[in-house]
């Protein structure tokens, strides 16, 4: 059983480029939007994100829900940021005083956080897993790190199956979860079990791939070719992701 890539399969011109294009557009513009500061240059790469969904032609539902997910723990940004930033008062709640500067920088996470998955969306999840570790391949990204990104995908299912064993295992013993010492030490055994177990497996893994002459090195028979769209494309989102640079600078000049 591998993960399911929801958005990997498609017609659409984001889906059609070079995966290396992908990957360095991504990189330069979460960058960009991850320091900019100012929604002068942080509304432009929100709508630029957004384009990218749209000409990716994803779901918007399952986009959507994907959002919601990571808006959850934004939200707790909110309840915080605004009682704990020292400025000018916006409104109160009882004894506690939200600023107009907690606001603001509360905003200012939620339009980056959006605008940075949006595109990661768009451009990372339109290409399937092993495609996208051969293009960092290709990019001369570090083999260990390569190595890590693939079997992190590869296996992490595994360790969940492992998982999901002992908590039957527990069930299946009567285990009822419940606020006590018990439960806490019967959890703690369960991670310690599963750390071990995860340890075990990694070393057969580790063992078999050495059998097979694995010697650090990821080969690949996929080759890549850059295409006059992959340019062009290359060019709009490097001039754009320059516009949001001159934004950012203006506005702090």
């Amino acid at each position: 059983m591998i993960i399911e890539e929801q958005f990997s399969t498609g017609k659409s011109l984001v889906h059609s480029l070079d995966p290396r294009v992908k990957i360095i557009v991504a990189i330069l513009f979460s960058v960009v939007v991850a320091v900019s500061s100012n929604f002068l240059a942080l509304l432009p790469a929100l709508a630029v994100s957004l384009s990218l969904i749209v000409l990716a032609k994803l779901p918007m539902r399952k986009v959507f829900y994907r959002l919601l997910l990571v808006n959850g723990l934004i939200l707790f940004l909110w309840i915080f940021l605004p009682f704990t930033f020292k400025g000018e008062a916006l409104f109160k709640i009882g004894p506690l005083v939200g600023t107009k500067e907690g606001v603001l920088y509360a905003s200012q996470i939620t339009v980056k956080c959006n605008a940075i998955l949006l595109a990661m969306i768009a451009l990372l999840s339109t290409t399937p897993i092993f495609t996208l570790g051969h293009a960092m391949g290709q990019l001369y990204f570090p083999d260990k790190i390569i190595h890590l990104f693939l079997f992190t995908y590869r296996y992490i299912h595994v360790i969940f199956q492992e998982y999901r064993r002992l908590t039957n295992a527990m069930r299946i013993r009567g285990f009822i979860p419940g606020t006590n010492l018990h439960t806490y030490r019967s959890y703690a055994y369960l991670v310690g079990m599963l750390l071990v177990r995860s340890y075990d497996r990694a070393e057969r893994i580790h063992k078999a791939m050495l059998c097979r002459g694995f010697h650090g090195k990821y080969y690949t028979l996929s080759r890549f070719s850059i295409k006059m769209g992959d340019i062009l494309y290359l060019s709009l989102m490097l001039t754009a992701i320059l516009g949001l640079v001159i934004l950012q600078w203006k506005a702090i000049a």
